[in-house]
């Protein structure tokens, strides 16, 4: 499992029944997580003194009850900043388990410009929400090219470029289709180094495009290695999709990465750590195939 234990910001206090007990900073969350079916003792201080809590309906979705928050505030990983409010479906805009990849493929990306200091690194985020993943390559030295069919999501991916001091860095943020995007960039001729996805199990783009996984991500993936350089840096994978298990990506990365650029691939859970037991919550699962 490739655990995300870089956090000073963030950390899963404790976990029980459903729900984990997380500090975002200076501020306490409870929220579902479907992966939590054991029912420990919840003797964590934390679940008295929390500042918000997600309440998850029978009937689906749910609702924040709010105690002692903000509307929205910020935490750091690294050099980074991240602006975060709560919104709907549990989240806050940012998925710490990432931080994870981020430290995976900017070391990738130093090392490469420092063997070859003027060599420009293109990367391709698709699905690239609210731009952790963005950030951490800009400031690896890549230039980035952000793709989400969300206008909200994108401006908030600037919003976190701003307070992370990257501005002015070469970010260039698209609204868009990821799908055609890609099919637009194939036809322009124009290619990148890496890419970096985040798909999620169901979506729509800006004009009613339909998403749904299962069907949409192999013939994805393979579409994708067109817009690729003749030699790729890496090529990452998340999936939060119960049915892509680690495997499941590593066989997709191998039949049409490491088929057609040789190189290894890598898949594995993802998680954070829990302070309360020193266990690890799994949180989803990455793919990487890397030069």
């Amino acid at each position: 499992m490739w655990i995300a234990d870089g956090w000073k910001d963030y950390e899963v206090m404790d976990a029980s029944n459903g729900e984990k007990l997380e500090r975002w900073g200076k501020y306490i969350l409870v929220r579902p997580d479907p992966q939590v079916i054991w029912n420990t003792k919840k003797e964590e201080r934390g679940w008295k003194i929390k500042n918000a809590h997600y309440h998850r309906s029978n009937k689906g979705g749910g609702e924040w009850e709010f105690i002692d928050l903000p509307k929205q505030w910020q935490i750091h990983y690294k050099e980074l900043t991240f602006n975060l409010q709560p919104f709907s479906f549990k989240h806050t805009g940012l998925f710490p388990e990432q931080a994870t990849n981020w430290d995976w493929f900017s070391d990738k990306i130093r090392k490469e410009k420092e063997k070859n200091p003027n060599r420009e690194i293109k990367v391709l985020n698709l699905f690239a929400y609210t731009g952790g993943a963005t950030l951490a390559a800009a400031k690896a030295g890549a230039n980035v090219t952000h793709v989400d069919a969300s206008k909200g999501m994108v401006t908030w991916a600037k919003e976190n470029a701003e307070s992370s001091g990257l501005g002015e860095v070469p970010i260039r943020y698209i609204v868009d289709d990821c799908v055609k995007f890609v099919e637009r960039e194939i036809r322009r001729g124009n290619r990148y180094d890496a890419i970096i996805m985040d798909p999620p199990s169901y979506g729509r783009g800006p004009k009613g495009e339909i998403w749904k996984i299962e069907e949409s991500i192999y013939p994805f993936v393979k579409l994708c290695t067109e817009v690729l350089t003749e030699k790729p840096l890496f090529y990452l994978i998340n999936s939060y999709t119960t049915g892509l298990q680690p495997a499941v990506l590593a066989y997709m990365l191998g039949t049409e990465l490491q088929k057609k650029f040789g190189g290894n691939v890598n898949a594995e859970e993802i998680g954070l750590p829990v302070t309360s037991s020193g266990l690890v919550l799994p949180c989803g699962a990455s793919g990487r195939w890397e030069d």
